[in-house]
């Protein structure tokens, strides 16, 4: 059964779309330009509760995330949290996950209805991703529990934040992650998609309680379209509709922010080290600025064309306060930074243009030099 926020049936919640990425929660609460600006200038609450929560508990719980996730968390504090990946065999994109340690437990986020190749010989169906979990953990002392049931996720944005966190009661550290037990709630700061961002699960019974309670405090009612666009302005890509069943970490910037170059030892991880050390990733994810003087937008797996050639995939797709209509986009790496674009098809099809401060920073590959060196 579909999962529906509660919110919704509050007065001026709108719905998405169907089979928006989002449903389940507002798209927006009647004006999403309006409610944008204020994520950007002051304190806005974004429903988020169509999460799914995994927790994990037990004496090795951070020795055993350690072997099943992309991430270095053998030394993860308590009070800290972190992103990570779930990968294939060949280094493939399987599942994102957003981390919070608080007390003996750490407390995973991630997409509703995540998925990742199972750990089983037969080959490479899909299985949840507590059912891969769960066959990976051999005689591990953890404790792996699906507790969406018990948690929902609410995410406050904008510079007001830390205000309004004063006025909740909730003291965090300062660091990208720094993560707390406050009054009932877990609270975790996020470096996107505003520097003040904070998430906080919140009890799912108590869900519509906390909203007003946050309303109350200041906060403005945004929808999933607000989080969106400025997701997108801030580079960060949304599994399943930024990536592709190709995607590799290095194409979309999880690269450090999820994906632990050094550290070995799990699924994926020779694709994560060879790609960083001695080689560089077919695409690159990139910001389009979209011609909207038609009021005509390309769709998530629309081609990016440059004349007659594919040379991307389109990814979200918003339209921002500022900055009019955006895209995320995979392109490939040889696509000149000035081309000129089309994103879409058909009736859809539209000019576009890459920010070039979107650009991927030129990697340095160690191997690869070291290789061009000794062939002098």
């Amino acid at each position: 059964m579909a999962y529906e926020s509660p919110l919704l049936r509050r007065p001026g919640a709108v719905a998405p779309p169907e089979d928006h990425p989002e449903a389940g929660v507002p798209w927006h609460w009647g004006d999403p330009f309006a409610e944008q600006r204020t994520a950007s200038r002051g304190a806005a609450v974004v429903d988020r509760s169509h999460r799914e929560i995994i927790t994990v508990a037990g004496e090795e719980r951070l020795s055993w995330l350690h072997l099943v996730i992309s991430q270095h968390v053998t030394g993860l504090p308590e009070g800290e949290g972190t992103e990570a990946l779930v990968l294939d065999s060949h280094g493939r994109i399987d599942a994102h996950l957003v981390l919070a340690h608080v007390g003996d437990t750490v407390y995973c986020d991630t997409d509703r209805g995540a998925t990742a190749t199972s750990a089983l010989p037969r080959g490479a169906d899909k299985q949840s991703l507590l059912e891969y979990f769960e066959a990976m953990k051999f005689w591990s002392k953890v404790d792996i529990r699906e507790a969406t049931d018990d948690w929902a996720l609410l995410s406050l944005l904008g510079p007001e934040v830390p205000a309004l966190l004063t006025r909740l009661g909730i003291e965090l550290g300062q660091g990208p992650y720094a993560a707390g037990h406050f009054s009932g709630v877990i609270a975790r700061r996020m470096p996107w998609p505003g520097p003040a961002s904070v998430d906080l699960l919140v009890p799912r019974t108590e869900l519509a309680e906390w909203w007003t309670r946050i309303t109350d405090a200041g906060a403005r009612p945004a929808g999933s379209w607000t989080y969106d666009a400025l997701r997108v302005e801030s580079l960060r890509p949304r599994l399943g509709v930024d990536t592709d069943e190709r995607a590799i970490p290095h194409e979309v910037n999880w690269i450090g922010s999820a994906a632990h170059v050094a550290k070995g030892c799990y699924r994926g991880q020779e694709t994560v080290a060879k790609v960083h050390n001695v080689g560089k990733p077919p695409r690159s994810m990139v910001l389009l600025h979209l011609d909207g003087s038609q009021e005509i937008y390309p769709e998530t797996g629309d081609p990016v064309l440059l004349g007659e050639r594919t040379v991307g995939r389109v990814g979200s797709v918003a339209q921002h306060h500022e900055l009019g209509p955006i895209a995320l986009a995979l392109v490939k790496r040889s696509t000149a930074p000035d081309a000129d674009l089309v994103a879409g098809t058909d009736d859809g099809a539209v000019q576009a243009a890459i920010d070039p401060d979107s650009l991927p920073r030129e990697h340095i590959a160690l191997g690869r030099e070291a290789a061009q060196r000794l062939r002098g």
